[in-house]
């Protein structure tokens, strides 16, 4: 390990075995906290190749708990994850995640219907994806087991990280005596515990989206959208334009989105920010019950890109008619309370 960090501290990078083998290392509780830390602080200095978050995920999926879904509903699995540290919002991409769930709420015993594995946390700001839907009344502490009954039987189940990735351990000390966002921000979103090969994943930084879409390539993600609001957000946005780097069978290429050419207005920040978690909590329960305006159609747009990378719609106008659908049928709601129900929580 010390000729590794020497190794990073001359400027050199790892390659993918590399990496694997650092991490594997890490993970098996080998290091150090001040190893660890030197480690996250040498990566963190400078963005790191697609090689090392290649070879970093692939261990980290080697250490996962999965949660145990029949092989016949993966093709249709997608996911929503993004890496935080954005300027905070509602909680976008766990209302995503609940409007597109709900877009096949009739159609529970068909293997093709888009079913979200839901990844995610708690944030520092005590308003990530798992605080807000324990405010909603899910149970985040659902067993691999439960989860995979609740994708099974609602379309949705939420898969906490520090229940699947219980090797982190080892890492969190230096992480929280770091205090800055280091390479397992990006690594999380790519370490589904589901296997989802469908993703669309927000990011903080622009300049991370097109490695973390050449990553997902390298990994095996059948399709995903990577991206990027030019406001800041991790999020499609609809402030203004959003940074999109799509991942498909032909490759990896990167584009700009206006949400304005799909008749969505330019919302404003203030429309979209929330300072408590009750507040997000409320945004998200509003919009399910069908309140328009803006927190709406900015939920309904990125379960629209959720849609698309999935295969359920060929575009976003057709994502988006089906997301509007499954809020004003009352189908997203009705999921929301399933999931509640099924998860071992309750509203």
């Amino acid at each position: 390990m010390q000729d590794t960090l020497a190794h990073l501290a001359s400027g050199a990078t790892l390659t993918e075995q590399q990496a694997a083998e650092t991490f594997r290392a890490l993970l098996r509780g080998e290091l150090d906290d001040a190893q660890i830390g030197g480690l996250l602080s040498l990566l963190a200095a400078r963005q790191p190749t697609v090689d090392e978050l290649v070879g970093a995920a692939r261990v980290m999926r080697e250490f996962v708990t999965p949660v145990p879904i029949p092989d016949e509903l993966r093709p249709s699995l997608v996911d929503t994850c993004g890496t935080g540290g954005a300027p905070k919002t509602f909680n976008i991409s766990t209302a995503a995640a609940i409007i597109a769930a709900g877009v096949g709420e009739s159609q529970s015993d068909d293997p093709a219907r888009v079913r979200v594995a839901k990844h995610g946390n708690r944030s520092r700001t005590g308003r990530g994806s798992a605080e807000v839907l324990k405010q909603l009344g899910v149970n985040i502490d659902a067993s691999p087991e439960t989860q995979a009954h609740c994708l099974v039987e609602v379309g949705v189940c939420f898969c906490f990280a520090i229940h699947h990735h219980p090797a982190m351990k080892h890492a969190a000390q230096p992480r929280r005596s770091l205090g800055f966002p280091t390479i397992f921000n990006l690594l999380g979103p790519l370490t589904n515990p589901a296997g989802a090969s469908h993703q669309l994943l927000g990011v903080y930084d622009a300049e991370k989206a097109r490695l973390i879409g050449e990553a997902l390539a390298r990994l095996g993600a059948r399709r995903a959208m990577v991206v990027h609001g030019e406001d800041g957000l991790d999020e499609i946005t609809t402030t203004t334009t959003t940074q999109v780097t799509r991942v498909d069978p032909t490759g990896v290429r990167t584009e700009v989105l206006d949400s304005q050419e799909l008749g969505i207005p330019r919302a404003r920040m203030e429309d979209l920010a929330c300072v408590t978690l009750e507040g997000s909590a409320e945004m998200i329960g509003a919009i399910l019950e069908g309140e328009p305006g803006p927190a709406r159609e900015i939920a309904c747009l990125n379960a629209a890109a959720a849609l698309v990378v999935a295969g359920a719609a060929e575009h976003l106008n057709e994502g988006l008619e089906m997301a509007r659908a499954s809020v004003d049928s009352g189908a997203a709601k009705r999921t929301l309370e399933r999931l509640a129900s099924v998860s071992g929580g309750g509203v």
